[in-house]
């Protein structure tokens, strides 16, 4: 067991948990001292009421949400549960962004102290205290930093409420076209549709997933994957999802991967059933063979790919899967996780087709860089990627072949129903001849 690694994850768990418990304290303490200068002591008395309301909703909502049973108190459909991430999320944010405009003025105070302070040189020792304390009382910096600090705090709420309102169904579809290693000349031009990461719950409805799978049936591929994450947690409908994914059509079918939150849940075994019930094939460590135009495709699909067990030692990835790659037809492989990318090109795989991330779900572009959350678990977060292709990937003479990985952006989302930057997304990608 690496205890390191164990003691690591328990500090970051318990400072972050120590932020978002103090991010709430900070803006509940706010609101009841703002409400104390109201003269109207209803209106004072109503809203006090509201912020304890609000505490208790969202007390049990988070306890709702931690329970493991499949039955909880609270409806999964129920707009309590979006309401408690969107205001976690918010706060957390709000709070990060007020104490950075308040590290700025502390800052600015010191640096104009100590520029004053270089600058006097008179003789009488009162004097450099009197220009600090007018440094301090500045009435044009003070005002700056106290509309600087209102725009922060309010920031994220605003971006919320867009992300909810506006992006987060927003689905579009994407194009690209692969090039693939020794690609069969009939297989130059087909069409693979990619779903991914649909987090049916309470963040999004049956019907949201219908008219995502409407709009893959539009685009007319010749196959239909699915790359896992059907639900969020174990009392999430996943027979009402697989009905909606069974609803997808091409010509060579529809298979997919189970994703991470299959493993939460406890529901690989059940939605692999459910697959197979629905004339679907869910692919756990195994591969098919698909024949089109004549030729022969290779699809592999596994279950998420974890990088550690519990213990923190590290997992290797893709373990076994190498049996499964063909050297006589091109390899698709279906990976929740686009991790396994690295040793799938090591294993000579010319395609995966991962999800996971769903694009960070909020990306900003600051100073021509585009910043995501989903950059603290991978460096492949959206799109399209490349690497050598063979067991040369990682030497020091690269093969002139190249595998390619796509990272699909998902259509749910987790934690808040929030997607800022990064609308979800329904994929096609056309093969063709490198």
């Amino acid at each position: 067991m690496n205890v390191g690694w164990l003691l690591a994850r328990l500090v970051i768990g318990l400072g972050l948990l120590s932020l978002i418990i103090y991010s709430q304290y900070f803006w509940y303490r706010g609101l009841w001292r703002l409400t104390a200068n109201w003269g109207s002591t209803a209106l004072r008395v109503a809203a006090r009421l509201f912020c304890l309301g609000l505490v208790t909703i969202s007390t049990l909502a988070i306890v709702d949400a931690m329970r493991m049973g499949t039955s909880h108190w609270i409806p999964r459909g129920n707009i309590f549960p979006s309401f408690v991430g969107m205001w976690f999320t918010c706060a957390f944010f709000g709070f990060l962004a007020v104490q950075f405009v308040r590290a700025l003025e502390r800052a600015w105070r010191l640096l104009a102290k100590r520029s004053k302070a270089r600058k006097n040189v008179a003789p009488v020792s009162t004097a450099p205290v009197r220009e600090t304390a007018e440094v301090v009382a500045d009435p044009g910096r003070r005002h700056f930093f106290k509309a600087a600090t209102a725009a922060a705090g309010a920031a994220p709420f605003l971006g919320a409420m867009y992300g909810f309102a506006a992006e987060r169904l927003n689905y579009q579809i994407r194009r690209v076209e692969i090039p693939i290693a020794n690609l069969p000349d009939a297989l130059d031009g087909m069409k693979i549709a990619q779903l991914s990461d649909i987090h049916l719950s309470g963040y999004i409805s049956t019907d949201d997933v219908r008219r995502a799978v409407d709009m893959a049936n539009e685009l007319s591929p010749d196959l239909s994957v699915v790359t896992g994450d059907f639900i969020t947690g174990a009392s999430d409908p996943l027979e009402d999802c697989i009905a909606e994914i069974r609803k997808l059509s091409a010509p060579l079918g529809v298979y997919g991967c189970n994703g991470n939150h299959e493993i939460y849940a406890k529901a690989e075994d059940a939605a692999e059933r459910l697959f197979t019930q629905a004339g679907m094939k869910l692919l756990r460590s195994e591969n098919a063979t698909l024949n089109f135009r004549g030729a022969q495709l290779n699809l592999i699909g596994v279950d998420y790919q974890r990088e550690r067990g519990p213990g923190g030692h590290k997992i290797p990835t893709l373990a076994g899967a190498g049996k499964l790659v063909r050297r006589d037809m091109p390899n698709i492989l279906l990976s929740h996780n686009p991790n396994s990318f690295n040793r799938a090109a090591e294993l000579g795989i010319e395609l995966s087709l991962a999800g996971h991330t769903h694009g960070g779900q909020v990306q900003v572009e600051i100073l021509d860089h585009r910043l995501s959350p989903a950059r603290f678990i991978t460096d492949y977060i959206a799109g399209l990627y490349a690497r050598p292709l063979g067991s040369l990937a990682n030497g020091a003479q690269a093969p002139l072949a190249k595998s390619h990985l796509y990272v699909n952006r998902g259509l749910g989302t987790v934690g808040a129903p929030v997607r800022l930057g990064v609308p979800p997304e329904i994929t096609l990608i056309t093969l063709r001849r490198a």
